[in-house]
């Protein structure tokens, strides 16, 4: 693409020159030597014009100028004062201008032409063709034109950028919005225990027989710890939490209440399957870290909350069971019955970042993806072990 804009110009060049040299010659009775150097003045700007518009033109007007005096001696049956050559060279001066130069310097190369047109238009032989007034149209002409052209051009690209940053600015408040959903939640889980701790430390001395100072003393350090981290906790708390959920102090939901949730999303008309072990669900489920049964939970929720807006009626299956070291947690839905709502048809991924950054959160895994019977398939896997820190 580069060099595209060159070659042209090549071409250009390789036709005008001999063309030019043979018309002023033949025609216009101009000497071949001096028809050669006019043709090779106003038509070699041409290959400057690719990157630097501005200067070939002010080489092209002072050629073609010079050129005209030969040809006001010529046969009056020929153009004049501008012959066919140089209204194609200019032409095609105008489109290089008309896409690389701003308003105002387009405004002065036509008011230039014009006067340069009109002024050279008194000196032709006047039962000669006159070409002066077609060079200030096609000129005026291909420079709106071409003006037009490339600032629709540039007015739809940055469109496109703009659509793109704020698609990217969109997926960055969604995702910052949820790791803050994520610190609130797990502030209240580990919150939670902190509070047994404090509790279970000051009680001690007051369940335990005898304790000896130094074991009081531990017990009241280990307390003041506790209440210690759950102040700077409770402060970081009241950084994240948003102005409309200074109210929402609920317990924190987990895999207990999936058939809760189940419930509430059949009564929204999406037919719901449940496979797990049930002892497992009062049992080894229970044993499940709080950070890796609160993602399972929000993951199956908004599994299903996808579910009711892209797929209506369609079947849900859900499966939540326990590997040697993970959690599995799958989602499979059919092909929607019913019609989908405009307004529903295309997503915009968000849910699917959040699912995404708390498997992170816990080191798991994520797959999603369609299937080919038009359904699509949510399946985590959780490691009981949550590390230290998030894996990227």
């Amino acid at each position: 693409m580069r060099v595209l804009p060159y070659l042209i110009a090549l071409g250009f060049i390789a036709v005008l020159i001999p063309v030019t040299t043979q018309v002023l010659s033949g025609d216009y009775g101009v000497d071949s030597g001096l028809a050669g150097a006019v043709g090779v003045a106003q038509s070699a700007p041409l290959l400057l014009a690719v990157s630097r518009p501005l200067a070939a033109w002010c080489l092209t007007i002072t050629a073609v100028v010079l050129g005209t005096l030969p040809i006001f001696h010529g046969d009056a049956h020929y153009p004049s004062p501008f012959t066919p050559m140089v209204v194609v060279g200019y032409v095609v001066l105008c489109i290089a201008l008309s896409l690389r130069e701003s308003r105002r310097a387009l405004l002065g190369v036509w008011l230039v032409t014009v006067v340069v047109s009109i002024a050279l238009g008194f000196f032709r032989d006047r039962t000669s063709q006159d070409t002066s007034v077609l060079l200030i149209v096609l000129s005026g002409g291909v420079l709106l034109l071409g003006t037009l052209l490339r600032e629709r051009g540039e007015t739809q690209r940055r469109l496109v950028e703009q659509e793109t940053i704020s698609d990217a600015e969109r997926t960055r408040r969604t995702l910052l919005e949820e790791r803050a959903r994520i610190a609130r939640e797990l502030h209240d889980v580990v919150a939670h225990h902190m509070s047994v701790i404090t509790v279970q430390a000051d009680s001690a001395p007051y369940r335990l027989q005898g304790l000896t100072g130094e074991t009081r003393e531990e017990f009241a350090s280990i307390a003041a710890g506790a209440r210690e981290s759950l102040t700077e906790m409770r402060r970081l708390l009241a950084v994240l939490r948003s102005e409309d959920a200074q109210g929402d102090l609920a317990p924190q939901p987990g895999l207990a209440h999936l058939r809760q949730l189940v419930e509430s999303t059949v009564r929204g008309q999406v037919p719901v399957d449940v496979s797990f072990l049930e002892l497992a669900l009062v049992g080894e489920l229970a044993d499940v870290p709080p950070a890796v049964d609160l993602s399972a939970f929000r993951i199956v929720q908004e599994a299903l909350a996808n579910v009711v807006r892209h797929a209506p009626g369609a079947q849900a299956h859900i499966s939540v069971d326990l590997d040697d070291d993970a959690l599995l947690v799958i989602v499979v839905n059919g092909p929607p019955r019913e019609p989908v709502s405009p307004l529903e048809s295309t997503g915009t991924g968000h849910g699917l970042i959040g699912m995404r950054e708390r498997v992170r959160l816990v080191g798991g895994t994520l797959d999603v993806g369609p299937l080919p019977d038009g359904g699509f398939r949510v399946a985590a896997r959780l490691p009981l072990a949550v590390p230290d820190s998030p894996t990227a």
